[in-house]
């Protein structure tokens, strides 16, 4: 039985008076691929952004490696250390190079050394094929080799756990794919993810599980077979006919 890396019970979370998530539950276990999809508005972000407390839920807990996250003794650095985040808008530091974005968390965080750091992350770049670009500054980069820079980053701290919120989501249509490969051979390596995208392609071939979430509930999942060729609930097949022709 694999090991759980994380454990939502109950999630609740609201923005003034609008109820964002309803009473979220689910488990993350080692290697899982769990794709969110759903509605923009649904709370698919949201529920992300609780998961390494960049939002903090009203009520619940979320059970990251054995500890309740949302206790208000919880170590914020050392959980976002193991849990990486890429974001739609890709959040690197435009007037640096590509090689001092992604050792700068490994020198100022985990005090590594200039040489160790720069090992660590010539080796994560290389991986996303952009180890040509240590040299060049971030805004010369086009949309997709910014998120694999990204990406590269957030794999320097050697994660436990990544999260995608919508990572191709900024890019051009013919950029999209370079990313989602990335994404795929770190699904195939064996890297614990959660991804909201709106990828159905994606979804369909690389999760292990898929939620669909509507209005701040979890209304279906399963394997990406139930929720592609059978979906039980009227509304998860009326979103997935936009998407899918077959």
């Amino acid at each position: 039985m694999a090991e759980t890396i994380i454990s939502i019970q109950n999630v609740k979370k609201s923005f003034d008076d609008t109820i964002i998530l309803k009473d979220i539950s689910f488990d993350v276990k080692k290697g899982d691929v769990i794709t969110i999809i759903g509605s923009s508005g649904s709370g698919k972000s949201t529920l992300l952004r609780c998961l390494n407390r960049l939002e903090q839920p009203d009520s619940g807990k979320i059970i990251f490696e054995g500890v309740n996250i949302l206790e208000k003794n919880a170590n914020l650095n050392q959980l976002r250390q193991k849990i990486g985040m890429c974001f739609q808008s890709f959040n690197l530091f435009n007037h640096l190079n590509v090689l001092a974005n992604c050792t700068l968390a490994l020198r100022k965080v985990k005090h590594i050394s200039k040489e160790e750091a720069k090992k660590i992350a010539i080796e994560e770049l290389s991986k996303v094929g952009m180890q040509d670009y240590l040299q060049s500054r971030v805004s010369t980069l086009s949309g997709g080799q910014k998120q694999r820079v990204a990406i590269a980053r957030a794999l320097c701290m050697k994660p436990d756990i990544m999260l995608f919120d919508e990572p191709t989501s900024a890019l051009d249509p013919e950029m999209v794919n370079e990313v989602l490969q990335v994404m795929k051979n770190l699904a195939r390596d064996g890297m614990t993810m959660v991804v909201v995208t709106h990828e159905m392609s994606f979804a369909k071939e690389v999760s292990s599980t898929i939620i669909f979430m509507d209005q701040g509930v979890i209304l279906e999942q399963g394997s990406p077979n139930e929720i592609f060729t059978c979906p039980k609930m009227a509304r998860t097949k009326e979103f997935l006919s936009f998407y899918l022709n077959d």
